[in-house]
């Protein structure tokens, strides 16, 4: 068990490796194909729980809070994430608006409360009920999380709508931001080490 614990697999082409420690900021790739085997983890599992904590509050906040409030001629109109996209969905546009809920809030969420559930049981050295299944699911759902998009495309549309209105940030856009950080972060970490940073309980 030892030995196959220093021992790492290229995901890609099956070549294995010796696995040895990583300097700060070092990345160990594979010879034969190129993809990368391993980062090394600059934060530990205590940090990274406390981080996927704070990206749950502030993706709360974000949800909850006005994205902007555009005014003209005195009247003003302030609308949250879920606001636009009810306005679309009543709209006509049901593909947007099911892909912006799907991207930018079940997904974001899905990835955090995974990642926070195998962190919880990893800060006790022991691996969280489904584990396997969820490890997969946080590969999978990675790619679909698309909040730094939203906050490109949000920009963007601020500055446009600045010619013709009086706009003004909310907390919403503020906190996507902050969120946009965060999940850059903690999407830098790799979560295989949990693999070895933890050990199946038995029932």
């Amino acid at each position: 068990m030892q030995r196959a614990r220093n021992l790492i697999v290229c995901e890609h082409c099956d070549s294995v490796y010796r696995r040895r420690s990583l300097a700060r900021g070092e990345v160990a790739d594979c010879v034969v194909c190129g993809a990368v085997l391993e980062r090394h983890q600059w934060l530990g599992v205590d940090a990274q729980f406390a981080l996927i904590f704070a990206a749950l509050i502030v993706f709360v906040i974000a949800n909850v809070s006005p994205i902007v409030t555009l005014g003209l001629s005195g009247m003003k109109a302030a609308t949250t994430l879920w606001g636009a996209v009810i306005a679309m969905w009543n709209d006509g546009a049901q593909i947007v608006a099911f892909l912006s809920a799907m991207t930018l809030f079940f997904f974001p969420l899905g990835q955090i409360l995974i990642f926070g559930w195998v962190l919880w049981f990893a800060r006790k050295g022991i691996r969280a009920p489904g584990f396997p299944l969820a490890m997969s699911a946080l590969v999978r759902v990675k790619p679909w999380s698309m909040i730094e998009v939203f906050m490109l495309g949000t920009l963007v549309a601020v500055v446009k709508a600045h010619t013709y209105f009086d706009v003004v940030p909310g907390a919403g856009i503020w906190a996507f931001g902050f969120l946009t950080l965060l999940i850059t972060v903690f999407s830098s970490l790799d979560p295989r080490e949990l693999w070895d940073l933890t050990v199946e309980t038995k029932a």
